[in-house]
């Protein structure tokens, strides 16, 4: 199982970025303005992945799941590290 610290590194090198000059540090998806929230306020709202992407189409599919799965090892990484304790 991932570490906090682990899932950290890996956003770093990942499909998400944050810059202080970008979106005020918000994080979008690199190469983008456009706000990693968004994809989660889409599914939220009970939009599917399609409608996102049809939103926003400077973000690829392979883009958005792979923050998905980020999202997912995280909270996967969380509930191990609440478990164990």
């Amino acid at each position: 199982m991932q570490t906090s610290k682990n899932v950290s590194t890996t956003i770093e090198d990942s499909v998400i970025h944050s810059d202080p000059e970008i979106v005020s540090g918000t994080p979008v998806f690199k190469g983008t303005r456009v706000m990693v929230k968004n994809l989660f306020d889409y599914l939220a709202a009970g939009d599917n992945l399609e409608e996102f992407l049809d939103a926003f189409p400077s973000v690829s599919r392979e883009q958005a799941v792979k923050a998905l799965d980020m999202a997912k090892e995280a909270l996967e990484s969380c509930a191990y590290e609440s478990a164990s304790r």
